[in-house]
């Protein structure tokens, strides 16, 4: 009788006890592997992204020789401000691209009335507009505009061509 009609019974009965415990062990593990497997793959992901944007943004430096694109950082920033050299500046057939002048107002950066400028950063190259001419002030305007489109130089030399006040770094009025 035992073997006939209690073991089974008694076995049906544990089963169903411990089967919603298995259930709820074999959940909380599959759960965890997943739960990781996910975090692992976002993070591959997010790594190989910025890898790309990384390669993307370092190939259309090379081929344009701008460094400022849709999704680069404010070139305002002392960090991003280095010139690009004419060594690194894109060629076609062995000939600058930008024939050595800037495109839009042709002065040169050796023209300007503030030496090295290409290699300043902006807030470099504002503490020295204060004591330029109009002519000057001109000739700064055009070749940021031509090139690296500083919005730092830009609003302060127009504020200097307008005669609107900002405090130079004396602390006097310039009009």
């Amino acid at each position: 009788m035992d073997l006939l009609v209690y073991a089974p019974a008694g076995l049906a009965q544990s089963a169903a006890e411990e089967f919603e415990k298995l259930a709820e062990k074999g959940r909380h593990r599959v759960e965890g592997q997943l739960h990781t497997a996910r975090l692992v793959g976002q993070f591959a992901v997010q790594t190989a992204r910025r890898q790309a944007e990384q390669a993307v943004q370092a190939a259309f430096v090379r081929v344009t020789g701008v460094k400022e694109a849709s999704s680069a950082p404010d070139p305002d920033e002392d960090d991003y401000a280095r010139p690009i050299s004419t060594d690194e500046r894109p060629t076609f057939d062995g000939h600058r691209v930008d024939g050595g002048v800037s495109p839009g107002n042709g002065t040169d950066p050796a023209d300007l009335a503030i030496p090295g400028y290409d290699s300043l950063s902006a807030s470099q190259v504002v503490q020295r507009l204060g004591g330029l001419s109009r002519d000057e002030l001109e000739e700064v305007k055009g070749h940021e505009l031509a090139h690296r489109h500083r919005r730092t130089i830009l609003s302060r030399v127009d504020q200097l061509l307008t005669g609107t006040s900002a405090r130079s770094g004396n602390g006097t009025e310039k009009s």
